[in-house]
């Protein structure tokens, strides 16, 4: 199994009651709420914390992009990765990812990657969505199109990543005479692409598709919910033809770790909770707004998601499986018993989360690092011994 480090960068300073006042801290959250010389400080321990984590020996690290909200201080996580690629040395760079309907044009976006694809030595991952619904009320962009230029966008980035140049690409939504990207990807035939996904149906049958056979990603949900998302992944590759190797699927969670399970709780619960019923708080309209996705694909989020648009404590999160918490010998079962059931080969840990601060989070990387993620990473290798076929 890969471990990965995830960050999200969020606004730790944040004003809770007033967020709560204003229900939301997505899109209207007035922006004076933010202060750039806290914003300074924050960015810069959250940058040394994403370095540490190769230091600590994770596989990859791991950013993405959301914007106007505390959430995430990362719309652009294209800026983030460049300031990792010259300050890390063997970790992999997952940018999960840029929303390419967002984009003003997706050639930014496959000339970016390529650069940092180059300047890592071939360490970037790309990661690829069409962002939330929240972030479509940002840009005042009609998620109705989301789908068509999702697709679209990462035709012409595949593309231009793999013929060469000059070319024309003719589209509903971008057309270019002269297709000729400087520079290319250091990885061939290019930078592997991921797709994290809420859990539309339309996602799922693109991604698992014989010609892309992306891994897929499941983020923040009850574990209930990723382990039914990851079986009708799979359910489909077998549809296509072909059985999905556990490293075609992947879950995003957060997770806190102290010397007992006590100690845990008692430690996360402010941060954990103003994380899941501040930061992540939002109305169902800016979610799923209309035409972002379709009519089964909205039944079935909504019904899959109950419930998480009510406030929940640090107890039921961690018995949703929303939460992985406690010492590391319980953080350690729980993950093994979640792998069992899922057979996930991505895990991607949040070890920062809403309010943590600097001391805690340190020590609750590291703590992860040494006692949980050694006995993570053997998961679904080869025993020693047995006829590998």
């Amino acid at each position: 199994m890969q471990v990965i480090l995830f960050h999200l960068m969020p606004y730790a300073a944040l004003d809770l009651e007033s967020a709560r006042k204003h229900g939301t801290v997505w899109v209207k959250l007035p922006n004076s709420h933010f202060d750039p010389e806290i914003g300074h400080r924050l960015y810069n321990r959250y940058l040394d914390e994403m370095e540490y984590g190769e230091e600590l020996g994770f596989d990859a690290i791991s950013v993405n992009e959301h914007h106007q909200t505390a959430y995430g201080l990362m719309p652009s996580p294209i800026v983030t990765a460049s300031a990792l690629a010259r300050r890390t040395k063997r970790v992999k760079i997952c940018i999960l990812g840029s929303a390419l309907p967002l984009r003003s044009h997706p050639l930014t976006v496959a000339e970016e990657y390529a650069m940092i694809d180059v300047i890592t030595g071939g360490r970037l991952v790309a990661g690829f969505v069409r962002g939330i619904g929240a972030e479509y009320h940002t840009f005042g962009v009609n998620p109705t199109f989301s789908h068509e230029r999702f697709h679209e966008a990462h035709d012409l980035i595949i593309r231009a990543w793999t013929e060469p140049g000059p070319f024309a690409f003719q589209g509903r939504h971008y057309n270019v005479q002269y297709v000729n990207v400087w520079p290319r990807p250091y990885q061939k035939p290019h930078p592997p692409v991921w797709i994290p996904s809420q859990g539309s149906r339309e996602t799922i049958d693109w991604a698992s598709h014989p010609s892309r056979r992306y891994p897929y990603l499941q983020t923040f949900s009850p574990a209930k919910v990723v382990a039914r998302y990851l079986k009708m992944y799979r359910d489909t590759c077998k549809g296509y033809g072909y059985e999905a190797p556990d490293s075609q699927l992947g879950w995003a969670v957060p997770v806190y770790v102290a010397k007992s399970d006590e100690d845990a709780r008692r430690e996360a619960k402010p941060h954990f909770e103003a994380f899941r019923n501040v930061f992540v708080r939002m109305p169902i309209e800016m979610l799923l707004p209309p035409g972002y996705t379709s009519r089964e694909s909205y039944k079935n989020v909504l019904k899959a998601k109950a419930e998480m648009f009510a406030d929940i404590t640090i107890d039921k999160a961690i018995e949703l499986g929303l939460f992985v918490c406690g010492s590391p010998a319980t953080v350690r079962r729980k993950f093994e018993e979640h792998w069992r059931e899922m057979r996930f080969g991505n895990l991607l840990v949040l070890l920062q989360f809403g309010t943590l601060p600097g001391d805690l989070t340190r020590r609750n990387m590291e703590l992860f690092a040494r006692e949980v993620m050694p006995g993570l990473k053997k998961l679904g290798m080869p025993v020693e011994g047995a006829a590998v076929g």
